[in-house]
């Protein structure tokens, strides 16, 4: 057998076990699912995907009361000399039961905490291991627009989750990182990476080589339709997806989402983003306008959780994006 196709073989078997382990039966992913760990605030409890790499995955509805706004994923890396915690938790109260859990896991304490971007999912929980003594790295451009936001998103986040906000406050990161930055810990190397524009400001990358595994954060989403923002360079995000794809991962713990491979979240991401543009770039061709715009034909993302939610929305933001490109 060309050795091509038997590394071909062999991701298609470790994918296989990997979603087995992780997301044993499809209706783990519907967001009609309210809460999978009542014991926690947090959505699910932590699997570990790989060896020491775990994930809390996150419900793949809109954040609310129901899943304390634990719909993103929160992920840590137990080195052997501390614990690496990827996204600090909607809100003190989550960072706190993640906490817990790790606690659970490992007596090495959490030495490091990363945003993956400046949203509130990544960042209201800040406060919470600030207080612990734990720094907190993001991306010069999350910081600065969790600075600028990060009243209005502390807002809204109590708006929904009101008891279960407990004390969260708006904490800024400690320390900022505007390309790369590397990580030695225990028998691990980090590589925290910003690899273009992509979803929201300061979307960062957290990529172990050895293990081929990225915490892809909201560079890729997985079972859930992605929202595209104000602020999301639709063209852009497929320019830097190209060098998503240069890392080689085998290994992929999306933002949202169960841990998946690349051909995954390719389909759902960029693969979505370019399908979507082609979509408005005929109806503009057409002289359509954005009142019909919102209408154009998505059915083949219809399954994903939150199509209802966001395709609109998606649709007339293109739309209005791909007018002055």
């Amino acid at each position: 057998m060309p050795a091509t196709s038997r590394r071909n073989r062999m991701l298609a078997i470790t994918t296989s076990l990997l979603i087995a382990l992780v997301a044993p039966n499809a209706a783990n992913a519907s967001q009609k699912i309210k809460d999978q760990y009542p014991g926690s605030v947090l959505y699910q409890k932590p699997v570990e995907v790989i060896p020491h790499v775990w994930s809390a995955i996150g419900a793949t509805a809109p954040p609310g009361y129901e899943n304390s706004g634990h719909n993103n994923n929160l992920s840590f890396i137990v080195t052997g000399d501390g614990v690496v915690v990827v996204n600090a938790g909607a809100s003190n109260t989550l960072a706190k039961a993640l906490h817990d859990e790790i606690k659970l896991i490992t007596k090495q304490p959490v030495k490091l905490v990363i945003n993956e971007n400046g949203q509130g999912h990544a960042m209201l929980g800040n406060g919470y291991w600030a207080d612990q003594g734990v720094p907190i790295l993001a991306h010069k451009d999350a910081a600065h627009e969790f600075k600028e936001r990060g009243a209005d998103i502390l807002d809204r986040m109590k708006g929904y989750n009101r008891d279960k906000a407990g004390d969260s406050r708006v904490q800024l990161p400690s320390e900022t990182l505007e390309d790369k930055k590397l990580i030695k810990m225990g028998s691990f190397e980090i590589e925290v990476r910003n690899l273009g524009p992509a979803h929201s400001p300061g979307d960062i990358v957290v990529w172990l080589p050895k293990q081929k595994l990225v915490v892809s954060g909201d560079m890729a989403f997985h079972e859930r339709m992605l929202p595209i923002f104000d602020e999301t360079g639709t063209a852009d995000w497929i320019e830097s997806w190209k060098n998503f794809e240069k890392l080689g991962a085998l290994y992929v713990i999306p933002g949202h989402g169960h841990p998946t491979n690349m051909a995954q979240v390719r389909r759902y991401t960029r693969d979505y983003l370019v399908y979507l543009r082609g979509k408005i770039q005929a109806h503009m061709d057409k002289g359509g306008t954005l009142k019909d715009a919102y209408y154009v034909d998505q059915k083949p993302y219809a399954h994903l959780d939150t199509f209802n939610e966001l395709a609109k929305r998606n649709a007339g933001r293109v739309y209005e994006q791909m007018e002055f490109e």
